[in-house]
């Protein structure tokens, strides 16, 4: 392995490629790893109770994390699986919420006590996302936007506890905490009153955001539709845009919450000179269908090789969303970082330099012949130099734990 790492600096040199450099690069970055692939958007609110808002989840793959402590043991096992050091994406459902259930609209930072000391103990960072799905308030499908003014009360109530549950994490834990807002308020056929909506959400959310919290990093995410709001989503890409600019939030991407057709990656440097930063959350979308687990797509490749030719690593957030149960949800946490972290590898590997000093039709040429580049032995050493099994001998160690493990839940 030693010997192909080697060849592989010597080869990247060749084009002007520093590949310590790049590691040491790639060591610094933090993704957050959502916690609900690891028991299909459950959460521990009421888990009987079922998903809903505009999600869904195929498959029944056996081992789902039933408790807070089960949840924890998967995280960590895939965590020690996964090179570097991250972060963890929490939603407001997963809170440690005892025996007496608690309104969403009184949550509080006790509530999230143990996730503070358990990222702690582990070196994680820790992000949050209120919870505007999968409650009676929310059946009809409208919560910030909702036309009953007691309705909409309840949901700003809870979204900013959740601010300030957020900020707690950021005073507590090291890099600060991003809270990300998305809600599934719209109508699965045509309506005929559009604006009205549009207009309570915007009040909704000037009620919400009517400060700034220390260490908070506030971010809004839109979507073009979803399960029950194929014809209306009043949080569109054009309103969360305008929003964001005129209130200064970080505007949430999700790339599998645009038209098949429609490239992220080309928005970023289209939205970088017009806000504070960039959520994104990796997912892979097929067809109409988003949340897949995330692969080294073309997609995702691009997007990686955007953030970093233009420099904006250090002004974007990094996460993953994506569930899928057909598969061993511990497997499809690492499949999808480390796919993700190995496309960031391949972009601050990429000779920018050289690239950008050529012209015509030598750049597409030069294009073309670096895909060719050894990073297969790059990344097995970065793996190696983290702890972690290099190329696919981490497969193993999850079936272990899906036989010692998961396979033992019932």
């Amino acid at each position: 392995m030693a010997q192909g790492f080697e060849f592989a600096k010597e080869r990247y040199a060749e084009w002007g490629v520093d590949v310590e450099a790049a590691l040491r690069r790639l060591e610094g970055v933090r993704v957050s790893m959502h916690c609900w692939q690891g028991d299909d958007v459950g959460g521990f609110e009421n888990p009987e109770a079922g998903l809903g808002g505009g999600l869904a989840v195929t498959g029944n793959a056996p081992g789902k994390a039933r408790t807070i402590d089960e949840l924890r043991a998967d995280l960590e096992t895939a965590f020690s699986l996964i090179p570097g050091r991250h972060r963890l994406n929490l939603h407001a459902i997963y809170g440690d919420f005892g025996p007496r259930p608690v309104p969403r609209d009184e949550i509080g930072p006790e509530h999230f006590r143990s996730w503070v000391e358990w990222c702690r103990e582990r070196g994680l960072g820790l992000d949050f996302n209120a919870t505007l799905f999968s409650h009676p308030l929310a059946q009809d499908g409208y919560t910030l936007s909702h036309p009953d003014p007691q309705v909409r009360k309840f949901w700003i109530g809870h979204v900013r506890r959740c601010r300030e549950i957020a900020s707690g994490f950021a005073r507590e834990l090291q890099g600060g905490s991003v809270h990300n807002l998305w809600i599934p308020d719209g109508a699965k056929d045509d309506t005929v009153e559009r604006l009205p909506f549009r207009e309570r959400l915007k009040e909704s959310l000037d009620a919400i955001y009517d400060g700034r919290l220390d260490g908070l990093t506030d971010a809004v995410e839109s979507k073009l539709f979803g399960i029950g709001s194929e014809a209306f989503v009043v949080g569109s890409h054009e309103f969360y845009l305008a929003y964001a600019m005129r209130k200064g939030l970080v505007l949430c991407l999700d790339m599998g919450h645009f038209h098949p057709t429609e490239s992220v990656a080309d928005k970023v440097s289209a939205l970088a000179p017009f806000l504070p930063g960039l959520l994104f959350h990796v997912s892979r979308g097929v067809r109409w269908d988003s949340d897949h687990v995330v692969t080294a797509t073309d997609e995702v490749r691009l997007l990686a090789r955007e953030i970093v030719r233009a420099g904006l690593l250090d002004r974007c957030h990094l996460a993953l969303d994506y569930f899928d149960a057909s598969i061993n949800r511990v497997g499809a946490w690492v499949i999808g970082m480390r796919s993700f972290l190995r496309t960031l590898l391949e972009a601050l590997l990429e000779p920018l330099d050289r690239l950008r000093q050529a012209e015509g039709f030598e750049r597409l040429a030069l294009q073309e012949e670096a895909k060719a580049l050894p990073i297969g032995p790059v990344w097995d050493e970065y793996c190696e130099r983290q702890g972690v099994p290099p190329g696919g001998r981490w497969t193993a160690k999850v079936r272990e734990y899906e036989a010692r493990v998961l396979l033992r839940r019932g």
